[in-house]
């Protein structure tokens, strides 16, 4: 019976997830949910009494696609240049995988700023781990000064901005080519780090 209910608790936040990240939290009904599911209402409800308490496991569900990752790469015996290539290698392909997250991500934390932070400290994410490796790069002399805040949301913005803009890029740079465009963004996994650690290489 327990393997059972595993079962269906999976179930349920797939479809939760695939709806959610599609329509929002205000564009989605429980009733969807349960169609996505192919279950009834009840025992969606069964297992989840609210919407907002699905939609608050399904938010944590799609950062822990990323922060651990994020902070296994940092933490590695990797040099700085190799964790910023896995970085973009890893995260692109996340994103490719999940080509919804980046405006679901958005307009969720804009509409609801401390969803996000209770996400962040319920996964235990600490900046820290991650700036300190370029901080150690800078004092050894081995790259230009800047702040590992910039360094960050350079390395992340190159990432997500081709996918979240996804119809604006096909429409102008492709012709509405998937098959090019998602040839280029395999691309960009070798160009994002290109770019960042040729920025900030010691000269």
């Amino acid at each position: 019976m327990a393997r059972q209910n595993l079962k269906t608790e999976d179930i349920i936040l797939r479809a939760a997830k695939k709806v959610f990240t599609r329509k929002g939290y205000d564009g989605t009904t429980m009733q969807e949910i349960a169609d996505e599911a192919r279950i009834n209402k009840a025992l969606l409800h069964y297992y989840y009494r609210t919407k907002d308490k699905l939609f608050l496991k399904v938010f944590r569900i799609v950062f822990q696609l990323f922060v651990p990752k994020m902070g296994k790469i940092f933490s590695s015996e990797m040099t700085l240049f190799e964790k910023i290539e896995a970085f973009a290698d890893t995260y692109i392909q996340i994103l490719i995988n999940n080509p919804y997250i980046p405006v679901f991500v958005m307009k969720e934390i804009t509409s609801n700023p401390k969803r996000l932070s209770n996400t962040v400290k319920y996964l235990g994410v600490d900046p820290e781990q991650l700036f300190q490796p370029i901080r150690d790069e800078i004092k050894k002399g081995n790259i230009e000064p800047i702040d590992p805040r910039q360094l960050f949301v350079n390395l992340i913005g190159l990432c997500i901005f081709p996918i979240a803009a996804k119809p604006m890029v096909m429409a102008i740079m492709f012709n509405n080519n998937e098959e090019e465009y998602l040839k280029f963004l395999q691309e960009r996994k070798k160009e994002v780090p290109r770019f960042i650690i040729n920025s900030i290489r010691k000269k």
